[in-house]
């Protein structure tokens, strides 16, 4: 008969490989969209939003295979995983995140199908938020499937972090649309968008990720300018009260590590964003930033758990 810790240990182990995964698929994937929409292309930004007039996707070769291969894997990773939960018994929390997680593989998959059109903003929509979320929620077993964290933390408020997750959140979910809808050249200052410090009425329509996208945002496009505001709003909120939040779990050696590396994170993706825009949009300083997004919100929803089992 099997013993429940070694049973935890395995699906620990797996949850990591699929944390590895998770990460991987994120980071390919943002680099066939941000190349593939004309960051760091020759001619920049003249070239910017050429994929919308090429007919789809100029990836092929190894970056799209390494995509697709590591994307499958993950898939069945994901079922054996959520095998491993439910049975003979059901191990929880283990088995509600392994099946959320297993849906949304699933419906990434089926958003894929649709993917390979560039005016589609909601499939490359989707497909950034889903990419974050299966980064969170592996991880989230990880945490859920390990050793109890060492010494009780203290009960407290977690409304500083809680509107700090959903300040992040927000600024994931902007960022998202900006690269849905070929918005970054839009805006290429900071910290206003040429002056401007608030989106303009006419603006507000962009929010919408299920419109055709046509063609890039010019410079000053109403749109993408107030994308690009209201994504900077949100990420500063975020990094204040995440700031704050790490900085409140220093006091208790449960939260001690997990509230140094939100700190770490916040400065290093705070960082990359301003890097972002300051360098021209640079590739891999793009693609970076959505990978430490991913990680960022990660650590910010186990901090979270961990707060809440104290509060308990």
């Amino acid at each position: 008969m099997e013993r429940h810790s070694e049973r935890l240990e395995r699906i620990r182990k797996l949850a990591w490989l699929l944390t590895v995964l998770s990460f991987l698929v994120v980071l390919v994937s943002a680099y066939i969209r941000l190349s593939g929409a004309g960051l760091g292309c020759t001619g920049w930004p003249d070239c910017y939003g050429q994929l919308l007039t090429a007919g789809g996707t100029t990836h092929t070769g190894a970056v799209r295979i390494l995509h697709r291969s590591v994307a499958s894997l993950s898939l069945l990773l994901g079922f054996y995983l959520a095998w491993q939960c439910l049975r003979p018994q059901p191990v929880q929390p283990l088995a509600r995140h392994a099946t959320l997680l297993l849906v949304l593989m699933i419906v990434l998959a089926l958003v894929g199908v649709w993917g390979a059109d560039p005016h589609r903003a909601w499939t490359s929509f989707f497909n950034m938020l889903g990419g974050v979320g299966l980064v969170t929620l592996s991880w989230r077993m990880v945490v859920a499937a390990g050793p109890a964290a060492p010494g009780p933390a203290p009960a407290r408020s977690t409304a500083v972090l809680h509107a700090g997750l959903i300040a992040l959140g927000l600024a994931i979910a902007l960022g998202a649309l900006i690269g849905a809808r070929f918005a970054a050249t839009a805006c290429m200052t900071t910290p206003s968008c040429a002056g401007s410090w608030w989106p303009a009425a006419e603006g507000w329509g962009a929010l919408n990720p299920f419109a055709r996208v046509a063609a890039p945002a010019m410079p000053g496009d109403a749109g993408g300018v107030a994308l690009h505001l209201l994504h900077r709003y949100c990420a500063v909120s975020a990094v204040l009260l995440l700031g704050i939040a790490g900085l409140r779990a220093q006091a208790a050696e449960a939260t001690r590590g997990i509230g140094k590396w939100l700190l770490v994170l916040v400065v290093l993706e705070f960082a990359l964003g301003g890097l972002t825009v300051v360098s021209g949009f640079s590739l891999w300083l793009a693609v970076g930033h959505s990978v430490g997004a991913a990680a960022l919100l990660a650590v910010g929803a186990q901090l979270m758990a961990r707060s809440r089992v104290a509060a308990a």
